[in-house]
């Protein structure tokens, strides 16, 4: 069963729904509670993040990165990485490839 346009469980007060993908861009909109967390992992996809609402705090390669509503940042490829929501928080994460271990066909 596809997952694609309804709404799921990431991990422990963060929820996420991945939009339609394309041939090697897919997008997601995740939704965090005050002091949820996404577990450290890596990927090799690169990942752009914006920010529509809240704050939260990114540890890249161990290095931590806040940003707020309006503001993005980027993960490399392959690297090490965390967030936790400082306040409720919404982000749209994009990435390139293809996640195909988030999509559910």
């Amino acid at each position: 069963m596809s997952n694609i346009g309804k709404w799921e469980n990431a991990e422990p007060g963060v929820k996420r729904k991945i939009f339609e993908p394309g041939k090697s861009l897919m997008m997601m909109e995740v939704h965090f509670e005050p002091g949820a967390q996404g577990y450290e992992h890596s990927h090799p996809h690169e990942q752009l993040t914006y920010c529509i609402q809240g704050k939260m705090e990114f540890k890249i390669e161990g290095e931590a990165k806040v940003i707020s509503a309006g503001e993005t940042l980027v993960i490399p490829s392959n690297a090490k990485h965390g967030a936790k929501a400082l306040e409720k928080s919404i982000i749209v994460d994009v990435f390139t490839p293809l996640r195909e271990d988030l999509l559910k066909v």
